[in-house]
């Protein structure tokens, strides 16, 4: 006797197609890009700009030559930070640990460094470097100091005041474990906390830090770097050079062919700018100098709205004569009560104090 065949249920298969059909159709479809976002995504990268800052004293040094410009490099052990290659790992740890650390890492070296900024308006680093703002800084365009140096490591510097856990971490593989590719990861990670780390007290310099590996020469116990002169894209004078410092600088970067700038501290904002040997203005957008899109057709200074001048120009002596009027104080010196008035409320605050 011959078994009939038993048809095979569908129904099962049929519901997971709907589900399958369904679910394409709720997929979100990929929209067609227009030809400006395809164009934008076919443009290079903008190389990354970074800034240094130097004293009007250093101008004839550091342009001593048609060139190439002169940079000066120091080991850390030389900076103005007392913990420098400190933060790595934490070094409360077992002494087994510590001990372990000590031999398989040992003194790490001093190497050449050359330190930037990732921003050219941060007034501290105007202040300390560029002596309290007469001198000047350097826009550098990275890609071309990776080209001229490509054995050194430009890397930014991260900001933190405890250890890394992780280097802790694979300090303990490295001493507990003793494979040898922990003890390698081990040293490499240690060199890289220890070179591009530091305390949070120094986080406003937004440091970007050049690890020297070889290209340096000495002269009068300084440890010198002869840079590309073609690896600066911008002159930045400071907004208390002086005009003689202003003229070599713009003449210098004329000869170079490179941009031009004055740093201007405005009225409306703690937010420096710029403006080019023409008078244009420019701003900086976190990643570059770029030009203004409105600002004051007086004084240049950026303008959140397009009103044509900034509040401070345009007061006019009808607004001067209106601010006088209303003025109580003017009332109180044209009485001759005014210093009296002053005293006798300096004394009710000095009541209260008591």
């Amino acid at each position: 006797m011959v078994k009939k065949k038993t048809p095979k249920k569908r129904g099962k298969a049929k519901s997971t197609n709907k589900s399958r059909k369904r679910a394409v159709e709720a997929a979100p479809k990929k929209v067609a890009s227009t030809k400006e976002e395809k164009a934008l995504a076919a443009q290079p990268p903008k190389p990354k700009k970074i800034y240094k800052y130097i004293g009007p004293d250093n101008l004839s040094k550091i342009f001593h030559s048609a060139d190439v410009t002169t940079l000066k490099c120091s080991l850390p052990k030389e900076f103005n930070d007392p913990y420098e290659l400190f933060l790595t790992i934490d070094f409360n740890e077992r002494p087994d640990a510590l001990a372990f650390y000590a031999d398989a890492i040992g003194e790490l070296p001093q190497l050449p460094t050359t330190c930037f900024s990732r921003s050219p308006i941060v007034l501290p680093m105007w202040a300390h470097y560029a002596q309290n703002l007469e001198g000047f800084a350097l826009e550098f365009l990275e890609d071309r100091l990776d080209k001229a140096f490509p054995q050194s490591r430009l890397d930014d510097v991260s900001y933190t005041d405890v250890p890394s856990k992780d280097l802790t971490t694979m300090l303990y593989r490295a001493h507990l474990i003793g494979k040898h590719r922990y003890t390698y990861f081990l040293q490499r990670m240690v060199f890289q906390a220890a070179y591009f780390t530091k305390a949070s007290c120094w986080s406003y310099e937004q440091e970007r830090r050049m690890v020297v590996q070889s290209g340096t020469r000495q002269a009068d116990a300084l440890t010198l770097l002869d840079v590309p002169i073609g690896c600066i894209n911008s002159i930045i004078c400071g907004p208390r050079a002086s005009e003689q410092s202003k003229k070599t600088l713009f003449k210098k970067a004329e000869e170079i062919g490179c941009q031009s700038l004055e740093l201007r501290i405005g009225k409306s904002s703690t937010i420096p700018y710029f403006v080019n040997a023409d008078g244009e203005p420019f701003s900086f957008d976190q990643t570059e100098i770029v030009p203004n899109e409105q600002s004051c057709e007086t004084c240049q200074e950026p303008l959140a709205e397009p009103t044509g001048q900034c509040s401070w120009c345009q007061i006019d002596d009808e607004l001067r004569q209106l601010a006088a009027s209303r003025n109580p104080f003017r009332i109180l010196a044209h009485a001759g009560l005014l210093e009296s008035y002053i005293e006798g409320m300096d004394a009710v605050g000095a009541r209260k104090t008591e």
